[in-house]
């Protein structure tokens, strides 16, 4: 069948294939839904490589079923014909006086082209998209970005461009610095893009034709309408995985990739999830608090990755948000707060409250000791200590004492270790975590992985170096653009990120720190596949703790670097210690919640 073809159906007019020519002579490729009549409206755009054809329920079957069995609300006012996987629904929007935009990114779906993701080319492309969308007559000329993951992460991309027509944007669940939150965890190559990037991008490359999907909107290939060979198809795209691997250090390459925030000045709504360690949260929260723009928002939630984005709670507030801003409705979003939190409980239970800042602003910074007897407690304490664990092994865990009342940590996490290696580097994972007074852990069900720990934290001690202008006490930022080698059996002192987080903790739990050389395994993990793997991209990837999120590139873990003993210094003179953000209750309340 030709296209672009237009037809009206379920009170909507599309258009299939509508042709967008870049500036190169690129053609690519996009899906228009909107009223049926021949008004102007505002445009939600989103641009990315998942195929606009496929359907949510055909390329990612597992979460469909979970989320529309768990979450009713999520289908409910719609026949879900349209749904995309991690888009709006049009069948939603477009009543609403919307026009919805889907495009196929360069070289995915039906968009012909060289497949680089996250490319200053793509980033070119997203921003004459927007342009192109913001000057057809369906258009009020206001376009705003929205979408989940990819479809979050090239928003803080373009934004910095600063496009014309670009009048706000909801980045759900995005990371904004891919080098950091998702190649190299503190300086650490994590595995998880090649697995996505094989499984869940390059199965819907253009040119697969009738050797990929069929779509169930149109009944032709999502990857088409060419065919091409292997060759061809390897010939029309980047290895992702071998680029991430061959730019260790923070690049020009990487350069070229993570934007400056402080450029971007459009309204803005970023939304995250305390369950998202690995990927995605940090990104959400450093977006929100280092953009430039003035009138900007942070939401968290809990949850899977997916959810929260269709249930009623989710489209309400990019509703309100968007009426706001694209429409000059009274959404009352005059009203909202700069921040809002869904507060974290035991058993995925969650309060929403509504803040001023981030981090809060009456936090009670605490620090908590790492001790000889592997306790951690506010006083450092006159003994040193020195305690060891092979760097493969399970590490050493520190927890406090049962704590006295209710205690919610809410915030930023840091910490502070001295180490030693038996060898010239060493990687360092600090998993904070929760445990009942008689020890069993406390987990929660995280954006990719059913038992997540509190929070995680990375580095590699050879990426030691602070950016002094970044960095704060609760939350060093690294530069990622030299290796300092160790020198075997010397102490070294790193200041370590630990993601964002908060929970609120039970009197009488406790407060774990874990401090290991591997990532963090859940105990009674099994090291089977499971029967419902938490994203497509993963199937066949155990669940144990870290969901697809390792650090296990041989290449990148040489054991004769990485592989000798390490050594954890404590004491008076190497204070090693954990920087926790309390939230006191009231306000000007005691700060004390833990007992020696």
């Amino acid at each position: 069948m030709n296209y672009p073809r237009t037809e009206r159906r379920l009170g909507m007019r599309i258009t299939w294939d509508a042709p967008l020519e870049m500036d190169d002579g690129v053609v690519i490729r996009a899906d228009v839904f909107g009223p049926d009549d021949d008004g102007s409206y505002p445009v939600i755009l989103s641009y990315g490589p998942y195929a606009k054809w496929h359907h949510f329920a055909d390329g990612s079957p597992h979460q469909w079923e979970r989320m529309s069995s768990e979450h009713p609300d999520t289908v409910q006012g719609s026949t879900n014909t349209y749904q995309n996987w991690e888009l709006v629904d049009p069948e939603k929007w477009v009543p609403d006086g919307y026009v919805v935009v889907r495009v196929d990114s360069r070289g995915a779906g039906r968009s012909p082209g060289f497949l680089d993701l996250w490319s200053p080319r793509e980033t070119q492309d997203l921003y004459q998209c927007i342009e192109w969308a913001g000057t057809q007559e369906w258009s009020n000329g206001k376009v705003g970005l929205n979408g989940i993951s990819y479809y979050a992460m090239n928003q803080w991309q373009v934004a910095e461009l600063q496009p014309p027509h670009l009048a706000a944007m909801c980045a759900w669940e995005g990371a904004s610095d891919l080098y950091r939150e998702l190649a190299y965890h503190g300086g650490i190559l994590c595995s998880f893009t090649d697995l996505w990037y094989q499984g869940r991008v390059l199965d819907k490359q253009h040119g697969l034709g009738v050797r990929g999907p069929l779509s169930r909107y149109t009944g032709e290939p999502v990857a088409g309408p060419e065919t091409e060979i292997d060759e061809v198809l390897a010939a029309t795209a980047t290895d992702l995985g071998e680029d991430f691997q061959s730019h260790p250090q923070f690049d020009a390459y990487w350069a070229d990739r993570v934007p400056d925030l402080s450029k971007i000045e459009v309204p803005l709504l970023s939304a995250g999830n305390w369950g998202g360690v690995g990927l995605h949260l940090r990104g959400n929260i450093e977006g929100f608090t280092r953009a430039g723009s003035t009138d900007k928002w942070l939401e968290v939630h809990g949850l899977e990755h997916w959810t929260h984005f269709y249930t009623e709670y989710g489209v309400d507030l990019q509703k309100r948000f968007f009426g706001h801003f694209l429409k000059g409705e009274n959404t009352g979003w005059d009203d909202q707060p700069p921040v809002s939190l869904n507060i974290r409980h035991p058993g995925d239970r969650f309060v929403l409250r509504d803040e001023n800042e981030w981090p809060l602003a009456r936090t009670a910074w605490t620090t908590l000791y790492l001790g000889a007897d592997v306790s951690l407690g506010q006083e450092a304490g006159e003994e040193t200590g020195a305690l060891s664990y092979d760097a493969f092994g399970d590490g050493l865990t520190f927890i406090t004492p049962p704590l006295e009342t209710e205690t919610e940590i809410t915030g930023p996490v840091a910490a502070k270790v001295f180490i030693s290696s038996e060898t010239e580097d060493a990687d360092v994972f600090l998993v904070l975590r929760v445990f009942t007074e008689d020890l069993e852990e406390i987990t929660f069900k995280g954006a990719n992985e059913p038992h997540t720990a509190v929070s995680h934290g990375w580095l590699r001690a050879s990426r030691r170096k602070l950016d002094p202008t970044l960095s704060e006490t609760y939350r060093p930022f690294h530069t990622h653009d030299e290796d300092q080698p160790l020198t075997p059996g010397e102490t070294y002192e790193l200041d370590v990120e630990i993601w964002p987080t908060s929970i609120v903790i039970p009197a009488g739990y406790r407060v774990g720190l874990s401090v290991r050389s591997r990532d963090y395994v859940y105990p009674g993990s099994s090291p089977q596949p499971p029967a419902r793997p938490s994203t497509a991209a993963t199937s066949g990837v155990a669940f144990t703790g870290v969901g697809p999120f390792r650090h296990n590139i041989s290449a990148n873990r040489d054991p004769a670097v990485f592989g000798g003993k390490v050594t954890i210094h404590v004491g008076p003179e190497t204070p090693s210690h954990l920087l926790l953000p309390i939230i006191p209750d009231p306000p000007t309340g005691s700060t004390t919640n833990f007992t020696e």
